[in-house]
């Protein structure tokens, strides 16, 4: 962050594509609302973001809702943390056109992920899934955010992030207006695998349907998948040592100590020893314990759509208010007559 004086402030998002799972639960959600009463925190639905691919729009409109009922259901508090959707801070789009032109071609041809995501056939790709990392960048600095809990698939765009502010600042000679954002990657479940293959990151998108544990499945749906779930013949060891290779035990240790709050060491030294014919049932009274009752409050507040767009519209109007004052003062640094 360099010399930056301004206050601590947390900028999250999640696409609003797809329905809740366990790895958004363990990797995101539920550190928001633990982040909540540390720092100044602006959670948003990123749904800018999502239609960088089509989205039909009844369902653009349902997966907002969704996201801020998970959100909610999890522990974020609406009164604490400013939850809103992206597209109703209109400064989010201003300031991406105006980091459009701080940016260079070479920094967004760097990119991975629009590499992974466009394929071999990235002519027919959007324009706008090629500029995503800079919308994203814009979305952090329009609020002046100091800190983005980020997994380590969005390091690169972070990265980005500091690149531009660092160049805005550098080329309107206004040392450390924009802060240079640090990552916040800390504590268990900051990547849940899939059920299937402790290879791949759980998925909404996944084929198969036993790979993901969303957070509205019901007790016996999250016990049938974790009995399915792709393990190996031997028996959990004693020590984290003893994961090496073993991906997929890996990971069903992973969620049990991130749902626990136990470290691995202490779930290995329990089960250690043991087969995944005792770990699989103690995993899944587990997850069952402590996500069913947020797939519960989720249920009830997806019926209350009145009350989720009273809460969106209050984030909004808050979050417009930091953000467009930020657009001002970069109007300002840069001559255009405000």
């Amino acid at each position: 962050m360099t010399n930056y004086k301004g206050p601590m402030r947390v900028l999250s998002g999640i696409q609003t594509s797809g329905n809740m799972h366990l790895g958004n639960y363990l990797g995101a959600i539920r550190k928001f609302a633990a982040m909540q009463n540390e720092y100044d925190c602006f959670y948003f639905l990123a749904d800018m973001h999502s239609i960088t691919v089509w989205q039909e729009p009844e369902q653009l409109r349902r997966q907002i809702f969704h996201i801020a009922a998970a959100y909610i259901a999890s522990g974020v508090d609406p009164n604490t943390a400013t939850i809103f959707p992206q597209s109703s801070v209109h400064a989010h789009a201003e300031l991406a056109w105006i980091f459009n032109c701080v940016a260079r071609l070479g920094w967004l041809d760097r990119m991975t992920q629009f590499k992974d995501k466009a394929g071999k056939d990235k002519e027919r790709a959007s324009v706008g899934l090629y500029t995503y990392p800079v919308l994203q960048a814009a979305d952090i600095l329009v609020y002046k955010a100091t800190h983005v809990p980020v997994g380590e698939d969005q390091k690169q765009h972070l990265e980005l992030s500091r690149d531009i502010a660092g160049k805005f600042n550098h080329d309107f000679k206004v040392d450390d207006f924009f802060p240079l954002p640090e990552p916040l990657i800390k504590g268990p479940g900051a990547r849940i695998m899939s059920l299937r293959d402790g290879t791949a990151k759980m998925s909404k998108s996944d084929p198969s349907e036993n790979a993901c544990i969303f957070l509205k499945d019901d007790a016996d749906t999250i016990a049938r998948k974790i009995k399915k779930s792709k393990t190996d013949p031997e028996p959990l060891p004693s020590e984290r040592k003893g994961l090496e290779g073993r991906a997929e035990a890996a990971n069903l240790v992973g969620i049990y100590a991130a749902l626990s709050g136990k470290s691995e060491d202490e779930v290995l030294a329990e089960y250690g020893g043991q087969g995944f014919g005792v770990f699989k049932p103690a995993l899944a009274d587990l997850v069952v314990e402590k996500i069913t009752p947020i797939g519960g409050e989720l249920n009830r507040l997806e019926a209350d759509p009145a009350y989720l767009t009273s809460v969106l519209e209050a984030g909004a109007e808050k979050a417009s208010v930091i953000a467009d004052g930020v657009v001002r003062e970069v109007k300002e640094i840069m001559g255009f007559v405000v």
